[in-house]
């Protein structure tokens, strides 16, 4: 059962996944104090049947789980689920970060964290993946449109996810088309922390989404020594 959110309006139902109790009990009264419908899973398999039975508007997943862990639940639920995901991992585990991310995680949050950080960090997710009300002129490229603000991609009628870092990436490149955008540069300016190799591995997953032959790429290229660009070509 949806709750009521603010002004009335139906409240977003949260999926909190995590094996510690005290952990997940706090998270689902706290988000439930702030307006949100919650349901709580301990584990991968608790959250597949969760899933089965509730349309969910997002879930906050911890990585370190027993059995199945929450980035191979990510990877697997990216094959058929089109689902915001935020990530709570370790603070240091910087390679859980670039592999939650690159398994199709919209964001992280690194334990220990403020919960009012988590409170900004889902609304900012909900916030994006809600319908655009922009009347400006999408971006075109090739044949997909960038609504704007970058609230949704489209190919044709087909609505392509986007995680919270390959959307910050796109909507920096899509602002200079044809300009290439160095990789320190691209790292400062979107959500995305760690090394270079996290930026490749974003530009990686956006061609996969992006290009016919992601060997070839059309669209989203590499300037040798100078970064990458989003060419509008045809």
């Amino acid at each position: 059962m949806t709750g009521i959110g603010a002004a009335g309006a139906p409240a977003h139902h949260i999926l909190v996944v995590d094996d510690d109790a005290r952990l997940r009990r706090l998270l689902q009264r706290y988000l439930s104090e702030h307006g949100y419908h919650v349901t709580a899973a301990a584990d991968a398999q608790e959250a597949k049947a969760a899933l089965r039975n509730f349309d969910f508007d997002l879930m906050v997943l911890d990585v370190m789980m027993p059995g199945q862990d929450g980035i191979s639940l990510v990877a697997e639920l990216r094959t058929g689920l089109d689902l915001p995901i935020l990530l709570l991992t370790a603070l240091g585990e910087i390679e859980n970060r670039v592999n939650g991310l690159a398994a199709g995680a919209d964001d992280y949050l690194a334990k220990p964290f403020d919960p009012r950080e988590l409170l900004l960090r889902i609304a900012t997710i909900l916030r994006r993946v809600a319908p655009s009300a922009a009347s400006d002129q999408p971006f075109r490229f090739g044949p997909f449109s960038l609504e704007a603000g970058g609230q949704e991609l489209w190919r044709g009628d087909e609505r392509i996810h986007l995680t919270d870092a390959e959307r910050s990436l796109l909507l920096i490149l899509a602002a200079q088309p044809g300009l290439a955008i160095s990789r320190r540069e691209l790292g400062q300016r979107s959500r995305i922390s760690g090394s270079d190799r996290a930026i490749d591995t974003q530009i990686a997953r956006l061609r996969r989404k992006l290009e016919p032959d992601p060997r070839r790429p059309r669209y989203l290229l590499t300037k040798r020594g100078e970064g990458y660009v989003l060419w509008p070509g045809s």
